[in-house]
């Protein structure tokens, strides 16, 4: 013990003496501050800790590459510039680098189909990821949040990302959220499209306007007994098209859908695809070509040329994959020449089309103003007009300023999108601000 002055008259004081510092397991038991170890446990959880982050590595220093089967791009290893996000961001870099998860899902769907007899939930994601197979634009009006890529179903509701229905068919969740909880009310919706209507036909352009119909509209026999959304969606379909059709003068495609379903005897929507087959694309073809100028399909021929594959797109939102079967048709305009053209992978940018008038085909200045499946139809759109521009109204890679243009340098604007969107209120075309834009420049450019 050591003595030191004190601070009392000069008197010797002695300091208490100090235990030194232990691991509060190294304390006795009767200690209120003691806590045992647990070598065990702590040496299994750094050893699986381990594994988990150093597996990825090791499989892709030995040549094995994991797959992309969500949608969205694998995540890259984290910078040690982020900080604290680097140790943040490491799970999801070492998830999607597992090589082995694709078998691992299919395993657990699997086991819930032969426990429980329905499929693993895969398809319910926290409600700020953001996916989907159908781009389409933020809502203008912020009662529901619309991701870059596409709706996605509101989780916080029950709505489900992908429908599972008989054989082995899928759906997308958003057709149903859609009637049931819209952005906005239809009424609103229609007035808008009608008010670009307005100020396109008023500058001396013709204008129309078609919808794409949903795949559960199309072929709802594969549809399961239940699920999110079923009764109110159904209930409010027939009112939908109703509206649609009056009030904002759509073009119906759905007879001649079902028509050309009954010429192959098969839906013209894959099973596993959100889109129409290349029937629904030549349907669409003619029916905007007749729009224009009636009559004008009389002289076409098209016949099949085989089939090809493609990636289905609602696989991935399920954590799966997927591939759709199509067939490819011709597209002679005069009954000969076949005009049929390339599909156009992206459209987020003008795309311009142009060839030598032939009989059959629209010699007009032509915008088609649409969504996925003005996409997915380009090969036929390609060929039936001699002056095309296409142009995606959900992209951000185009400006505002750009889409008015190629409303101007139109003298046919062709407005498309599919029946959720407009029963959802999801379009990007009806926001105050673009029809301001687009109304001003078309009454400064009249082609009277």
């Amino acid at each position: 013990m050591r003595e030191t002055r004190g601070d009392y008259g000069g008197g010797v004081a002695s300091e208490p003496q100090q235990l030194p510092a232990v691991h509060e397991a190294w304390l006795p038991r009767e200690h209120a501050l003691h806590r045992p170890r647990h070598g065990g446990r702590q040496l299994t959880a750094l050893i699986s800790a381990l594994l988990f982050f150093t597996t990825p590595a090791l499989l892709w220093v030995f040549g094995v590459r994991p797959g992309e089967i969500e949608n969205h791009k694998l995540a890259s290893f984290p910078g040690l510039d982020k900080g604290w996000g680097f140790f943040t961001d490491m799970p999801a870099w070492a998830i999607d680098q597992l090589s082995f998860r694709p078998g691992a899902i299919a395993a657990a769907d699997a086991i819930s189909r032969g426990v429980f007899g329905e499929g693993a939930p895969l398809d319910q994601p926290p409600p700020q990821q953001q996916a989907g197979p159908i781009p389409a634009p933020p809502a203008p009006t912020p009662s529901k949040t619309a991701p870059t890529q596409g709706p996605t179903p509101n989780a916080a509701s029950g709505y489900r990302r992908v429908v599972q229905g008989r054989d082995g068919w899928l759906y997308y969740g958003y057709d149903a959220d859609a009637k049931c909880d819209p952005s906005r009310p239809l009424p609103e919706t229609i007035d808008k499209i009608n008010e670009l209507r307005q100020a396109v036909e008023q500058s001396g352009r013709r204008f129309e306007f078609v919808v794409a119909p949903d795949k559960s509209t199309m072929v709802p026999q594969f549809l399961p007994d239940t699920y999110p959304g079923k009764d109110c969606s159904r209930s409010a379909e027939s009112g939908t098209w109703h509206w649609m059709l009056k009030d904002a003068r759509a073009i119906d495609l759905r007879p001649e859908l079902r028509a050309s379903e009954g010429r192959v005897q098969r839906p013209i929507y894959p099973s596993n695809d959100t889109h129409w087959s290349d029937e629904g694309a030549l349907v669409m073809t003619r029916a905007i070509a007749n729009a224009i100028k009636p009559g004008v399909t009389q002289t076409w021929v098209s016949v099949p040329m085989g089939q090809y594959d493609a990636v289905a797109d609602l696989p991935p939102l399920i954590s799966k994959q997927g591939t759709k079967t199509n067939t490819l048709y011709s597209l002679r305009p005069d009954g000969i020449v076949d005009r049929a053209g390339e599909t156009n992978g992206d459209i987020d940018r003008p795309v311009y089309r142009t060839a030598s008038p032939l009989i059959g085909t629209v010699d007009e200045k032509v915008l088609i103003y649409g969504d996925s499946f003005t996409k997915a139809s380009s090969r036929y759109l390609s060929g039936a007009f001699t002056n095309l521009t296409m142009l995606a109204h959900f992209t951000q890679k185009t400006s505002q300023a750009e889409a008015v243009d190629a409303f101007v340098n139109a003298n046919v604007v062709i407005l498309e999108a599919v029946e959720r969107s407009v029963a959802g209120g999801q379009l990007a075309f009806i926001d105050p601000g673009f029809l301001a834009a687009v109304k001003k420049a078309l009454a400064e450019h009249p082609i009277r």
